[in-house]
């Protein structure tokens, strides 16, 4: 074998493994179109563009054959340099055809060009039979490498379909799950809304049974002056306790968004704390606070975190009975601050304990019940969470959870940056 062929060998060798890597790894995302088995969506040379259909591009390789066996006819036996080229161009339209129409288009094209070719090895086998022996191994061997990667290409091709099919099935599936998430979402609004509707309602009858019981004998105009002044004062007890709970109800129900600013937590917390001392010493409960040293700035809306941690504190000091502790302890997480209030009194039963945070649920006698479910809310809106745990020994925990910076929105920048 001369020195031609085996430079088709090498020839043959790179690009068998250059056009098998480019079939199993793609260097580009592929995008078929739903219901098209395949679609050759790599980029092209220009003249490619306008060959769309397949007759153009078997038409292109049929012509390619065919003009590469009349150049071969007419060039001149003795210019080996030439023939070596043109055998060597015969790779191409072969592997044109494996890629683009399976290993039965490369088999088709080896035929075709087999045939067209057959002439000028006839009439080379008789005086140059080297050249036509180099003609009909290279022919057999460029036929091979089409054959393979027309078998890799309807691998892919079969392997496109399926994940197109997929990809299909998983969007359908997706957009009805969508459908149903809307759908609870919906229903579970309109569920929320209805138990909000009978609380409130609930929450308010009794100040109006009262208001009602007042303004009765008020209008009667028997009552002694005694009564007169209960009355009055009756009505004006539970007209602010209406009002306290229509103002909470809204603010649960429409919260203003957190205005966000730099400050000290622990100075925030010694704040509240220095509010809540005189609720605590009333009740004869100690109010301890446990600050980490070298607490960093972090980005809240300073009034929302003190509504909340009042609420919190003034609940645990209310929850402590007789002698007892209030412990407050603020501390760092990695890029989250944490502040633990832990109170020494009975508890709330297990049972009652995934409802605290439901709006009008409480314990107490002249609670409103929206304490807690606010207090949630607000450090939800900060991107942190309020949650609450039972102690070892008695009494609750409620921890807050807060970044320390407050979550952007796509494009913004921290002030703390």
């Amino acid at each position: 074998m001369d020195t031609g062929l085996l430079h088709s060998l090498r020839m043959h060798t790179w690009y068998s493994a250059t056009a098998t890597a480019d079939l199993i790894l793609p260097d580009r995302p592929v995008d078929a179109a739903p219901g098209i088995a395949w679609q050759n969506k790599e980029k092209m040379p220009l003249h490619w563009t306008s060959l769309r259909s397949a007759r153009w591009k078997s038409a292109f390789i049929a012509v390619f054959l065919v003009l590469l066996a009349v150049v071969t006819w007419f060039t001149p036996p003795r210019a080996v340099e030439a023939h070596n080229v043109l055998h060597h161009l015969s790779f191409l339209p072969l592997m044109m055809a494996g890629m683009l129409f399976g290993w039965r288009g490369a088999a088709w094209a080896l035929l075709f060009a087999a045939f067209v070719q057959a002439p000028a090895i006839v009439r080379h086998s008789g005086r140059w039979p080297l050249d036509a022996q180099d003609q009909i191994v290279e022919l057999s061997i460029f036929g091979v490498a089409g054959l393979i990667a027309g078998f890799l290409s309807d691998r892919e091709r079969v392997q496109r379909m399926r994940v197109e099919a997929t990809k299909v099935e998983l969007e359908h599936v997706y957009t009805e799950l969508r459908q149903k998430i809307d759908q609870m979402k919906k229903t579970e609004r309109l569920s929320a809304a209805g138990q909000l509707a009978a609380s409130l309602a609930h929450e308010i009858r009794n100040p109006l049974a009262s208001i009602s019981g007042a303004a009765g004998i008020l209008k009667r105009g028997h009552a002694s002056a005694e009564n007169r002044d209960e009355c009055l004062g009756i009505l004006d007890k539970e007209s602010q306790r209406l009002n306290k709970l229509l103002t909470n109800f809204l603010d649960f129900a429409r919260p203003r968004l957190p205005r966000y600013q730099r400050i000290q937590p622990a100075a925030l917390i010694e704040s509240v704390a220095t509010l809540a001392r005189h609720a605590a010493v009333l009740r004869e409960v100690e109010l301890v606070l446990d600050l980490s040293p070298g607490l960093s700035e972090m980005e809240c809306d300073a009034e929302q975190l003190k509504q909340v941690l009042l609420n919190l504190i003034i609940n645990a000091v209310q929850a402590t009975e007789g002698r007892g502790a209030v412990f407050v302890r603020g501390y760092r997480v990695q890029n989250r601050l944490h502040i633990d209030i832990r109170d020494e009194g009975c508890g709330i039963p297990s049972d009652q304990e995934e409802k605290i945070f439901d709006p009008f649920f409480t314990t107490k006698e002249s609670g409103t019940g929206l304490g807690l479910a606010i207090a949630a809310n607000i450090i939800e809106q900060h991107g942190g969470l309020l949650t609450s745990a039972h102690n070892p020994d008695k009494g609750m925990t409620f921890r807050i959870d807060l970044p320390l910076e407050r979550p952007l929105k796509p494009g913004e920048t921290s002030v703390l940056q």
